[in-house]
């Protein structure tokens, strides 16, 4: 299945960062404070061929927020590599074939898309190992406790996490029919 026209339809990060209302002071600061580390770039120019991100997300979205201004950055700095971003609540159907383990409609959600726009592979909503203490130690937290946590959690990465899977994921994809990514499990084919 094509998605090239849900892909078309999507905003590009700069006007999507123009949509996001109350949240733009957050999306600006953190877009601003975004750098991709050295040689993660350099792994997914390598591959060749043309890859188109499909986003899903919300501009209220507290992992969006920290996630998709790496995954921007890192489009950005590619040749080979160009990103587009859907409203979750416009596209139900296409969120719903892309729910989290749990079956939530957990966002942002990356869709890796080859040069004729079939998808080969699915990131969301959030870096494993973020994923992996929220469900262990930040499950006993109260709520405002763990989002404190996961914010300092961001930070603290740096966005060093969401680029190494985003591009683990897309070389996977390379190489892979269909590569699924969830927050539980380590993706086919990228370093656990």
């Amino acid at each position: 299945m094509s998605f090239k026209n849900e892909y078309l339809a999507g905003q590009t990060y700069e006007k999507f960062l123009a949509t996001t209302g109350d949240h733009a002071p957050l999306w600006h600061v953190v877009t601003r404070r975004t750098e991709i580390a050295a040689g993660i770039a350099d792994r997914v120019r390598a591959l060749g061929g043309q890859w188109h991100l499909l986003v899903l997300t919300e501009d209220w979205c507290g992992d969006a927020v920290n996630s998709l201004p790496v995954i921007a950055r890192l489009a950005a700095s590619l040749e080979n590599v160009d990103l587009r971003i859907l409203s979750r609540d416009a596209y139900p159907t296409l969120m719903d074939t892309h729910l989290s383990p749990s079956g939530a409609r957990a966002i942002p959600v990356v869709m890796m898309l080859d040069e004729h726009f079939k998808e080969r592979a699915w990131w969301g909503s959030r870096p494993r190992a973020l994923q992996a203490w929220i469900d262990s130690q930040g499950a006993g937290l109260a709520k405002q406790d763990r989002y404190r946590e996961v914010r300092r959690w961001y930070v603290t990465d740096r966005g060093v996490s969401t680029a190494l899977e985003i591009a683990d994921l897309i070389i996977a994809a390379a190489s892979q029919p269909l590569v699924q990514r969830s927050t539980r499990e380590a993706p086919v084919g990228a370093a656990a």
